[in-house]
């Protein structure tokens, strides 16, 4: 995630603060010493780090939980409404993705349940919600008990909605259960935004991250379906324009006039691809060479995919790569055509839209 800096790993998994959450702890602190000076600031704002300190050991329960199906967590990011862990994948089986979602607010019982037991506490002493009347065992037992209540709510993309909607896949299948998942979430989303006018701020934040990022989320995973089962070569552009590595810059210049796409392969005598020029790339480079210079000495590396890779895989690389094309061989290592985020889009609005329709060689 942006504008966010690293503070360390947990078992390969980096702790990541976004500037957010910086903004936030220093706005408790000024909040404490208006109050009550420098005590009170401090107080507040070591409160807050272990309230944290709660919401990244939830946020382990998801990973250590992911990580018994196979699932990797690079890193888990701290905002000031929570914890998110960037997890490289969702679990396959719906089945998997409940005990995975639940985990976390287990988490958060555990965590109440050694605090109430450290600090004596008797199911009387939760029957009062008041925090500045709690000792510090209490508060935190309190907070705990709220994240495992809050995270329970079946709104997506939070613990509840990731229940429900396991749930739903397993009954009536993805394709189905995502958007019934998301259309719940959305309409949490605008009820917290309403309440929040009424009585919390805090609230609207939450309603628009709801809104936004399962939104974001649940169409990502749609796609993913839609893409299920195909290959590289079934999404590639295959009319795709190239260049001879002894070719010069007014080639490429030539090239850019007639043709409107974003990268070009160089390709050596056989065929294959050695290089390709970007687009993007194309005026640094006539500002710094002439019409002369060879294409070899302005190329960059390619990146080169076998037709047959899974297709989502490869869109899995050239997301985290950023990467907007990607070159494509046959099994002798020849260019056969260009994955791109057109082709890309083009076949998840296809399979999305008409998911009975068989794939025909248009880029076989």
């Amino acid at each position: 995630m942006r504008w966010s800096v690293t503070i360390g790993y947990i078992g390969g998994t980096a702790i990541r603060l976004h500037i957010t959450f910086l903004l936030f702890l220093l706005w408790i602190g000024l909040s404490g010493y208006h109050s009550d000076g420098l005590a009170s600031a401090r107080t507040s704002v070591l409160f807050m780090l272990l309230v944290f300190a709660c919401v990244v050991a939830h946020e382990f329960g998801h990973i250590l939980m992911a990580r018994r199906f196979g699932i990797k967590t690079p890193d888990v990011t701290l905002l000031p409404i929570g914890g998110v862990a960037n997890m490289e994948r969702i679990p396959e089986e719906p089945w998997q993705e409940l005990p995975v979602a639940l985990a976390g607010p287990a988490v958060n019982l555990v965590i109440a349940t050694l605090l109430a037991l450290f600090g004596q506490l008797s199911p009387a002493d939760f029957s009062s919600l008041d925090l500045a009347k709690a000792g510090v065992f209490h508060q935190l037992a309190l907070v705990n008990i709220s994240l495992l209540i809050f995270n329970l709510v079946p709104a997506f993309p939070m613990d509840g909605g990731r229940v429900l909607r396991a749930i739903l896949a397993m009954n009536l299948g993805s394709k189905r259960a995502n958007p019934i998942a998301m259309h719940i979430g959305q309409a949490f989303a605008f009820l917290f935004v309403a309440l929040g006018f009424v009585f919390n701020p805090m609230l609207v934040l939450i309603g628009i991250f709801i809104f936004v990022s399962g939104t974001a989320e649940l169409q990502a995973g749609q796609s993913r379906l839609a893409l299920d089962g195909l290959r590289v070569s079934d999404c590639m552009e295959n009319q795709v324009r190239s260049l001879q590595a002894t070719q010069t810059l007014s080639d490429v210049a030539d090239l850019l006039l007639h043709s409107s796409q974003h990268s070009y392969p160089v390709l050596d005598e056989s065929g294959r691809p050695i290089g390709i020029i970007d687009r993007t790339s194309l005026p640094e480079i006539l500002k710094s060479a002439d019409a002369t210079t060879p294409v070899s000495a302005i190329m960059r590396p390619p990146r080169i995919l076998p037709a047959a890779t899974p297709l989502e895989s490869a869109v899995k690389d050239m997301d985290k790569l950023r990467a907007e094309s990607e070159i494509v061989v046959d099994g002798q290592g020849r260019l056969v055509g260009m994955l791109t985020l057109h082709s890309i889009a083009e076949m998840v609005l296809i399979r999305t839209l008409k998911p009975q329709w068989p794939v025909r060689g248009r880029n076989a």
